[in-house]
């Protein structure tokens, strides 16, 4: 009798690879393990690499992840060798975990932290103060402690006697710092938990700006101040995603019909005229409009003005610096919608409108029972994507009102016509004269959730979940 063959279990040595689904998973795992493997080794040698030899290179971890790497791809490839055919997916996660997942950890970790300019992980520059070290090289005499009254107060020290703590060492050039770890203090005399051993002559120290956990603090701060900032920002980023789709959609549809139209005498003139906006850079088209909407220069007010009427604040008043955010984003989206109903148009069999004709329906019942719900399945989608880019829409923001004007009762970094996104980054970059990451990352949280959660209603709305059951 011949023997029925067992088919190879996973981890037996088999050029054969698990069939469907579960071999994807199965050898997407194996490659995750394998990069995070690398990266914990790279960051445990790295760290016992600078407690041996404190002036290595923060490059080390990577050298030693792509060392670590290397050696376990045979080793991976003799266990599972159909997995040959899976290590061209290797780029690909390199890259998914350098620029997707390791910056959201990051903005995760930053957000329960006091990570700002001055809590920022670096030596302090601007309160260097000389310094000596005694022959044994384990006490450092501090010449004085700038603004503090004691050295406990100068290093922040967490602890009484700064055990634990971290002294920056400079030489007489103050060019490379060297950090030391802090035994205890004594006045003005710190004495080092070992020896230091590099070989310069120590003649300034200064404090380390460490970045410390603080827990909810950032949340706590924001919501506090949510009637200032949070509030007022998140309703006007809602109003204008809505405005700007909705404005845009219209005009998009109504110009994708008219130019459908084959009967229109140089229509594909008309197309490429419209079309400009879409083409020409939004930095051009934008700064362009600076110009035009200048309230003493521009020429938009110099047309009111021959016609007898006021000069308009476009960009100097809260309310109008909204309205003209709308109209500069209607003459810079409306080409896309227009491309998008054209081509929408041309999938609809043109039997129905030569039917509704001898039925005798006029072309706008045409339009009205024919033409707008057959492009209802192509424009929900559209609707939904352009919704949620204008969510987050920073360029024009940006590049037009920088988020101003200015108004009575708001945050510095949350003017009035800021959206989410651009109050974060006004939070991270220019937060009171200095940045102030933590405080954007908790930002950042808090609109990836509102993001979420506004989508997730908008997909109910639209029967997306629904379609995709069918």
């Amino acid at each position: 009798m011949t023997a029925i063959p067992h088919p190879p279990r996973f981890g037996a040595r088999s050029n054969v690879p698990p069939e469907g689904t579960r071999g994807v998973l199965i050898a997407v795992l194996i490659l995750a393990v394998m990069l995070g493997g690398a990266v914990l080794i790279g960051w445990l040698l790295s760290g016992l690499t600078a407690r041996v030899y404190p002036e290595a290179p923060p490059y080390m971890i990577l050298i030693y992840g792509v060392a670590a790497l290397l050696l376990m791809l045979p080793v991976v490839l003799r266990l599972f060798p159909w997995m040959v055919s899976w290590y061209y997916l290797f780029p690909a996660l390199v890259f998914l975990a350098a620029f997707t997942i390791l910056p959201i950890v990051l903005t995760v970790n930053y957000a329960f932290t006091n990570y700002n300019a001055v809590n920022s992980g670096n030596p302090d520059s601007a309160l260097r103060t000389t310094a000596t070290i005694s022959a044994d090289k384990r006490v450092v005499t501090l010449g004085e402690t700038p603004q503090s009254d004691s050295v406990q107060q100068y290093l922040r020290c967490e602890t009484p006697n700064c055990t634990g703590a971290t002294l920056v060492l400079f030489d007489d050039q103050a060019s490379v710092p060297y950090k030391a770890r802090i035994a205890s203090v004594d006045g003005l005399q710190i004495t080092l938990a070992a020896p230091f051993t590099t070989d310069i002559e120590v003649a300034r120290a200064t404090r380390l700006n460490a970045i410390s956990y603080i827990g909810l603090a950032n949340f706590r701060e924001i919501f506090a101040k949510a009637s200032r900032a949070l509030v007022p920002v998140f309703i006007w980023t809602v109003v204008f995603a809505f405005s700007t789709v909705t404005i845009n959609a219209i005009a998009g549809l109504v110009l994708g019909i008219l130019l459908y139209n084959k009967n229109l005498k140089g229509r594909n003139v008309y197309r490429t005229l419209l079309f400009l906006p879409w083409a020409i850079p939004a930095v051009i088209s934008v700064q362009m409009w600076v110009a035009l909407l200048n309230q003493q220069f521009g020429i938009v007010n110099k047309g009111l003005g021959l016609l007898g009427l006021a000069a308009v604040p476009w960009l100097n008043d809260p309310l109008w610096a909204k309205v003209s955010v709308l109209v500069v984003n209607l003459w810079l989206g409306f080409p896309y919608m227009m491309t998008a109903t054209i081509s929408a148009l041309s999938t609809i069999n043109e039997d129905l409108y030569e039917a509704a004709s001898i039925d005798g329906a006029s072309r706008l019942q045409q339009i009205s029972n024919i033409t707008l719900p057959l492009l209802k399945n192509s424009f929900t989608p559209i609707l939904l994507s352009g919704f949620a880019f204008n969510f987050n829409n920073f360029g024009i923001i940006y590049l037009l009102t920088q988020g101003g004007p200015d108004q009575q009762g708001r945050e510095a970094t949350a003017r009035s016509t800021d959206i989410l996104l651009s109050w974060g980054y006004n939070t991270a970059f220019s937060s009171s004269g200095q940045s102030n990451y933590s405080l954007a990352s908790a930002i950042a949280l808090i609109i990836f959730f509102l993001t979420l959660a506004i989508s997730l209603v908008n997909f109910k709305a639209a029967g997306v979940f629904e379609e995709a059951r069918k």
